[in-house]
């Protein structure tokens, strides 16, 4: 994986593949194995050409209860003109990106009201649509791979009005969050830059105010047995899986009780202005650099307008490395 591009390459598609010998030789649900394999062989493209978006499954009441527990909120500062295309570029990852899976891949916040003939795609890990059953939910969603290919089809291949979604942190900057802190992986990530100069899509920044604070993280001291565990571990899981391990706990089933319950704390994503972006099909590091820091300045921005209204403090500093 480049650590400059936010474009992921993933390898969490492996389980399910090795997981198949198992059903087909030891399961006596062998035939619905072969089924779903032939499936998905046969409809291998659709989650990379914009999926099959459900209204029926983006309404289930299920969200809405999910969105009133926090509360989770999606606050507009700015109209998002269906001539257009964007990419907008979430923050922080947080443990589970609570606030970007409710208001984009869902209508608990209403966002086809909020902004009208946008219709937004969220992207995630390629190896969520190597699952049979699990990728036809996903997809009934609006969440499509976080692939160069994917991502470049919906912004090129599907007319205007369309709007894809990355949490540009991914997985590495679940390890940094914590409550009361605001630090994303940025500096480095350029890739979804490049692919905004190469369609000439919009990009725009957004940030989910409390998305640190509905999980506690632990972070054992270097040095201890527990640290050294924690290290390997952390290891051990990323080189197999591909993905960032970290140990966090929230809220259990009674107020003030321990469990992996997220607190109830409000999340509130803020989407700000749309950057204008040329088309260039060829831009050079110059010219990527150049819309990187343009990005960074207006998502700073947005932050420091909105922190106090959201719950951080006045002093509160954006720190992006």
């Amino acid at each position: 994986m480049r650590r400059n591009n936010v474009i992921l390459k993933d390898e969490t598609g492996a389980i399910p593949i090795l997981l198949v010998p198992y059903f087909l030789l030891f399961s006596k649900f062998w035939s619905l194995a072969v089924l779903s394999l032939t499936w998905l062989a046969y409809d291998w493209n659709t989650h990379s050409q914009g999926g099959r978006r459900s209204a029926w499954v983006r309404n289930w009441t299920l969200w809405k209860y999910f969105q009133n527990y926090f509360p989770i909120k999606l606050v507009k500062t700015h109209d998002l003109s269906p001539k257009h295309n964007y990419i907008i570029a979430n923050h922080p990852h947080g443990v589970f990106s609570f606030g970007a899976f409710i208001n984009f891949a869902t209508e608990a916040t209403g966002i086809a009201r909020i902004f009208p003939s946008i219709t937004p795609f969220v992207g995630t890990l390629e190896g969520i649509f190597w699952i049979p059953i699990v990728r036809e939910y996903v997809m009934s969603m609006g969440v499509c791979p976080v692939s160069r290919s994917a991502l470049k089809y919906l912004l090129t291949q599907k007319g205007s009005g369309n709007a894809v979604v990355i949490v540009v942190g991914g997985a590495a900057e679940a390890l940094l969050c914590r409550p009361g802190t605001s630090t994303l992986i940025l500096k480095q990530r350029k890739g979804f830059v490049k692919l905004a100069l190469k369609t000439g899509a919009y990009l725009v920044p957004s940030y989910s105010f409390g998305e640190n604070e509905v999980f506690n993280q632990e972070t054992f001291p270097e040095g201890t047995w527990l640290g050294l565990f924690q290290k390997t571990l952390q290891k051990t899981v990323k080189k197999i899986l591909g993905l960032n391990f970290c140990i966090f706990h929230g809220r259990g089933f009674t107020r003030g009780s321990w469990g992996f319950l997220p607190f109830n704390q409000p999340v509130t994503t803020v989407v700000g202005e749309p950057l204008p972006i040329p088309k260039i099909e060829r831009p050079n590091q110059k010219t990527v650099d150049k819309y990187h820091a343009l990005y960074i300045s207006a998502l700073r921005k947005l932050f420091d307008q909105h922190k106090v209204e959201y719950g951080l403090p006045e002093t509160q500093e954006l720190t992006i490395i």
